[in-house]
This record gives C-alpha cells, structure tokens and sequence, in this order.
C-alpha cells in the first residue's frame, strides 16, 4: 500500500494507525534516505503505544528501548556495513518482548526476525513524503480506514 504525508505530524498519525495493529515480537523495517522521515515514523508510532520518553534517532547508540505498552525497541543499524554474530548478541535483547523498529534494515541483509511489516519513506517535495508500506498489513475497508494485519 502506499500514501501520502504532507508533514511530520501525517506521517506520525500513518505511524500510529500501523502501530495499533502491531504485538510483541513484530518487527517493522523502516527504510529512506537521510531525513526522509524514518525517526519521525518510529516516534508517531512509540507515542501510539504509550511511550512518553523523548523518541530519537540511535544512530550512534545503535538501539534505544523505551518503556510502553508494550515495550518498543528502535534499532539504527546506519552505522553497520554487515551485521556479524557478536554484533547480533548485542542486538538481540532489543527483540524480546517489544516491538521493534529498525532503521535502515539493509546492513542486516536478511539476519533479523520475521519482518510484519517493511515500510519505505521516499521525498516527493520538499514537505511531502510517499510512504510505502509492505507486508502482513492491508488498508481496512471504508467502515475501518485503519491499518490491519492481513485482513
């Protein structure tokens, strides 16, 4: 599916409709160029899931946890060429009862869970973003506009 945000505060609210769909143990990828929007998508979908700590981006802490309901992880792998299995240790405990949101997904080259969802941020302007969203969730009907897994 795909749609339109024409400002951080769209592209939080797509973020939140997704996020109301999501359990423990889903992970979302969430890929697009530098400031195409991705911490902004993660931030609208923590404060959907009740997390009030400042959301942003780990680029240089590589993982954030934040306390909600549930608990949500946010991984930046931006820094990462590759993704080893040492480095993997200290990213698993992100995955464990939370769900996860990894930005730039690509340095994992296939060595994350099972991906519910894989979402691309690409510019259309200055101040407009396509917003791509692939995987186990579908646009509900006109009755239900929300976002839901594989309805």
């Amino acid at each position: 599916m795909e749609l339109r945000s024409g400002s951080p505060a769209e592209t939080e609210e797509i973020a939140a409709r997704l996020a109301g769909k999501l359990s423990p143990g889903d992970v979302v990828t969430v890929s697009g160029d530098l400031a195409a929007g991705k911490t902004t998508f993660v931030r609208g979908a923590c404060r959907a899931l009740g997390v009030t700590a400042p959301v942003t981006s780990p680029t240089y802490t590589i993982g954030h946890r934040y306390e909600g309901d549930p608990d949500v992880s946010h991984l930046d792998l931006y820094r990462f060429t590759a993704v080893s299995a040492a480095e993997w240790g200290d990213l698993e405990p992100y995955f464990e009862d939370a769900i996860v949101f990894v930005e730039w997904p690509e340095a994992a080259a296939g060595g994350l869970p099972s991906v519910i969802a894989a979402v691309r941020l690409e510019h259309l302007d200055e101040r407009s973003r396509r917003i791509a969203i692939e995987g186990d969730v579908t646009l509900g009907n006109a009755a239900d506009p929300g976002l839901r897994h594989g309805d």
